[in-house]
């Protein structure tokens, strides 16, 4: 009698068991579909671009920096951010890092700190991507993060990195640069030897 009292039992259990197992995977298949911050995001005021951010991931810190600046008529293009205090001084504005160590939890990001080129301070920052990984949202903060300020930017497509600076595209994605043309051999004039 004990035997088919440990068969009904494993059979009453069975059920319970592939419920759990299905619940985990279907916990860490959703885990691993979650969208990431890395990839071009677009800043835009009044409906018009700022500014370009390229998010990267570096063994599990993400960093963002301007891939593409939009100025304003009359605006220098290529400031350089000479208020800065950090080894950022004196370095362009384009292809600077101004996003740094943002550490991933799901769909959010912390510890992490963003520079404003303008007046070189160094704030405090954390980071969301919307579940669809269609809008980035940064708060940049002082002290706690009910001080601070939300930017809410809008993923770009791949096919945008096209149009970035070269040098950019060189420096932070070497694995998408085009391979260089082989320089074009003399042309041949078309008349031959009889």
């Amino acid at each position: 009698m004990t035997m088919w009292t440990a068969i009904s039992r494993f059979r009453l259990a069975r059920p319970i068991m592939t419920g759990l197992v299905l619940l985990f995977a279907a916990t860490f298949a959703g885990q691993a579909a979650e969208p990431s911050a890395a990839g071009l995001w677009q800043k835009t005021e009044d409906g018009k671009p700022v500014v370009w951010v390229l998010m990267l991931e570096h063994d599990g810190i993400f960093e963002g920096v301007f891939a593409k600046m939009f100025p304003e008529p009359g605006e220098e293009p290529n400031e350089f951010c000479t208020k800065c205090t950090d080894d950022r001084k004196n370095v362009p504005v384009l292809g600077m890092s101004f996003i740094r160590n943002m550490k991933r939890d799901g769909l959010t990001y912390e510890d992490g700190n963003v520079l404003d080129p303008r007046d070189g301070k160094i704030y405090k920052a954390k980071m969301s991507v919307s579940p669809d990984g269609q809008k980035l949202t940064l708060r940049g903060y002082w002290g706690i993060s009910l001080l601070g300020k939300d930017d809410v930017w809008l993923r770009l497509p791949d096919t945008a990195i096209a149009s970035l600076d070269p040098a950019i595209v060189a420096k932070f994605l070497p694995a998408q640069v085009p391979p260089a043309k082989p320089p074009a051999g003399p042309k041949k004039t078309g008349t031959s030897a009889r």
